[in-house]
């Protein structure tokens, strides 16, 4: 089964957001959340706490154990750009512009492996 969060509006570019994503793409969710702890980036705090939303919602909507769960998709998607303008000398301004963006992550539950079973050992004469 297929859970997703959605964090939207965070105030970091995309492109930056993307560098932290990229890091715990495929990544087994209690994996990917103790490598976003370990990172020292403003961005994997975004994606810690939408992964942390996914992995919360997946206990407590769908009865899932987040000791199973992977990334199955994280996406990430410009948002609006607040528009700000920083005078400039002979009456005219530069345009600032603040980038946002959306971020989307969809957990899967993934069996767990089993262990292989030990062939018995065969002893033979002597």
């Amino acid at each position: 089964m297929k859970v997703s969060a959605k964090s939207r509006y965070l105030k970091v570019s995309a492109q930056k957001l993307r560098l932290s994503a990229d890091v715990v793409r495929g990544q087994r969710a209690l994996d990917a959340r103790n490598s976003l702890r370990a990172m020292n980036q403003k961005p994997a705090d975004f994606v810690a706490e939408a992964l942390a939303s996914a992995m919360a919602n997946a206990e407590n909507n769908h009865n899932l154990n987040a000791n199973t769960m992977q990334i199955a998709e994280i996406r990430v998607d410009e948002g609006p750009k607040l528009k700000r303008a920083r005078p400039r000398s002979k009456g005219m301004s530069t345009p600032i512009l603040h980038p946002m963006s959306h971020l989307t992550i969809t957990l899967e539950d993934t069996p767990m492996p089993s262990k292989p079973k030990a062939k018995p050992v065969k002893k033979e004469p002597k």
